[in-house]
């Protein structure tokens, strides 16, 4: 009897696991997050690239459902963007390894001050990958299309679990 009910268990774990989209066991971001973007050491081929700005960190509430067959981590709750052109909400598909988000906004490319702003199209992917510490860690690639900023910025990104004890952002 005791063997009947292990193999029945098992045979029942193993189609609740097929029925599940892949990877959907690890993939749960949901709660509030400290998303760190590592401005002051971003890299590529832009003049935005090499243009000194501060890290900065900002505390999001992030929701995750699978329900669709795809896991889906949306933000929400945090900060308005200040850049309009961000679609809102933000959403980061699982894709079996990391939570990823390609967007598409415009780049409004800074050339000093009292210069107005040139904005131009971008495209933007975004990659946060699970830590075994609860953290996520990643990059933030940006294309810019056009305009004097045009080219690439690549960014280190980091986010952590509020209220958890991870251990500490730093550039």
């Amino acid at each position: 009897m005791r063997k009947s009910l292990l193999v029945v268990a098992l045979v029942a774990g193993w189609f609740v696991a097929g029925a599940m989209p892949a990877g959907a066991a690890d993939a749960n971001w949901s709660g509030d997050y400290s998303l760190k973007r590592f401005a002051a050491t971003k890299t590529g081929t832009s003049l935005a690239a090499s243009q000194w700005e501060p890290d900065f960190l900002d505390t999001y509430t992030f929701e995750t459902d699978c329900s669709g067959g795809v896991c889906v981590a949306t933000v929400v709750g945090g900060p308005a963007p200040a850049n309009p052109t961000l679609p809102q909400p933000a959403q980061y598909t699982w894709d079996g390894t990391s939570w990823v988000h390609p967007y598409d906004w415009e780049w409004d490319c800074y050339q000093g001050e009292g210069v107005p702003k040139v904005w131009a199209p971008a495209h933007s992917d975004a990659y946060y990958t699970p830590q075994p510490d609860g953290s996520l860690k990643g990059s933030w690639h940006t294309d810019i299309k056009s305009g004097p900023c045009e080219g690439s910025v690549i960014m280190h990104i980091e986010a952590y679990p509020v209220g958890r004890s991870t251990g500490s952002f730093g550039s």
